[in-house]
């Protein structure tokens, strides 16, 4: 039995779902969004809420269940509130500019390197070392903001690279401060 599928979704004011052939349109203030309808999921709008049941009880079918809730239910939230990473940048030199849409981002190599956001996806700097990846997809936000932390993630020593804001890193004791000073 899936729990979380079993859950209904609150469609909160200003937010419209249309049930389609196979797919979910929801609209909201910030934009729209389609998911698709695994087979063998129905849903339906009941008052407020979105409800999914399934049409039978194959292993499939009930993996399925809970994940499409939960595109829905990141859907419903996307158009309503959005979503919002923040990353920063730790290390002597490391910096980030816009040119345009694209960030440029230096990162302690000998070149630059450029992140173009996903689609729908909008990338601020409020300052050289933060950046915020906002939109209005869950999944496009995790996976920009994924790949400009992908460019240099922070290393266990000195804890210099670029990490999601309040992220904690375990830095490691180096080789000398381990051996007590002995030689």
């Amino acid at each position: 039995m899936s729990r979380i599928g079993n859950k209904p979704v609150a469609i909160p004011a200003g937010v419209t779902v249309d049930v389609l052939e196979g797919k979910l349109l929801v609209k909201g203030p910030k934009g729209s969004l389609e998911v698709s309808l695994n087979s063998g999921i129905d849903a339906k709008v009941e008052g407020t809420n979105l409800v999914f049941t399934r049409q039978n009880e194959q292993k499939q079918t009930k993996q399925n269940h809970g994940t499409v809730r939960a595109n829905a239910h990141n859907a419903v939230v996307g158009v309503s509130e959005g979503f919002k990473k923040s990353l920063e940048m730790k290390g002597i030199g490391y910096k980030a500019q816009m040119n345009g849409k694209t960030v440029t981002l230096w990162a302690g190599y000998s070149h630059t390197i450029d992140i173009v956001p996903n689609e729908g996806v909008t990338i601020t700097l409020p300052s050289p070392t933060e950046i915020v990846v906002e939109g209005i997809s869950k999944q496009a936000v995790g996976q920009t903001a994924a790949r400009i932390r992908e460019v240099r993630p922070p290393e266990p020593y000195l804890g210099k690279g670029i990490r999601y804001k309040g992220e904690h890193i375990s830095l490691k004791e180096g080789k000398r401060a381990a051996a007590g000073g002995k030689k």
